[in-house]
């Protein structure tokens, strides 16, 4: 009877722990009506096993541009929208890093392209400290790239036959919008962009202002990383001094 007592104990004791840590986890009737107190309880359980293909050093292209170019040609035929989103990462004169989404419209041996306002946050840090990071997540194909090095303004021509590429509105919008200052409200907004439209009677001669361009990111460092099982994630860097010759290693993940 005593070992029966025993092990009836035990037993019960594991049950309470499984009951605890369904109660931890799983919603309650009064977490339901609190949806934000269960999420931020469960996000601890939000995983997935990453099971991409290896990436070998022997495998890779000594030219990290042209690794690159392979990745990327892959993301856009499998990803639908936006493969060519990026992080941009600053750093502002204290020190302080900020990072925001934008849109890579060009690479080549050079570096890596996108544009933006020339009097913005972003345009403000890179005045200060040219040093920028350039990531590149893609989930659905489970690999990133991390791009670092230096931007620079491109040529003004360059800007210039790019945006005329651009949609009407969106040229409107980069004439009308004071990008990253303060606007006392939505109105205010959408009346700068009706005073620009009355200016215009044809929207395709609207010019490129000055404040608005092109920067070309010169990278200095890549790292392509490839997720795979149990997190042990492969990690190829190239680094060079000169964005000519590379040195690739691999890094532990």
């Amino acid at each position: 009877m005593a070992v029966f007592g025993w092990v009836e104990t035990r037993n019960r004791k594991k049950t309470t722990i499984v009951i605890r840590f369904i109660k931890r986890w799983l919603p309650g009737r009064e977490e339901v009506r609190k949806p934000m107190k269960f999420a931020r309880q469960s996000v601890a359980l939000i995983r997935r096993e990453y099971k991409g293909l290896p990436l070998e050093e022997k495998n890779v292209s000594p030219n990290p541009f042209q690794q690159f170019e392979i990745w990327f040609e892959e993301a856009a035929r499998k990803i639908a929208d936006d493969p060519n989103a990026m992080i941009l990462s600053t750093v502002d004169e204290e020190g302080q890093p900020a990072g925001r989404t934008v849109l890579m419209k060009g690479f080549d041996d050079e570096g890596f392209v996108f544009y933006t306002n020339y009097e913005s946050r972003k345009a403000d840090h890179i005045e200060n400290n040219p040093q920028v990071c350039l990531t590149f997540y893609w989930p659905d194909i489970l690999r990133q790239i991390i791009i670092e090095g230096t931007a620079e303004k491109i040529p003004g021509f360059q800007s210039d036959t790019y945006f005329r590429t651009r949609p009407a509105g969106s040229r409107i919008s980069a004439v009308a919008s004071p990008q990253s200052r303060v606007v006392s409200s939505r109105t205010d907004l959408e009346k700068r962009v009706r005073k620009v439209q009355r200016e215009y009677d044809n929207y395709n001669d609207i010019p490129r202002p000055d404040y608005w361009g092109g920067y070309l990111v010169r990278p200095r460092r890549f790292e392509f990383w490839q997720g795979r099982v149990n997190r042990l994630h492969d990690r190829i860097c190239y680094t060079s001094a000169d964005n000519r010759l590379w040195k690739i290693q691999r890094l532990a993940p």
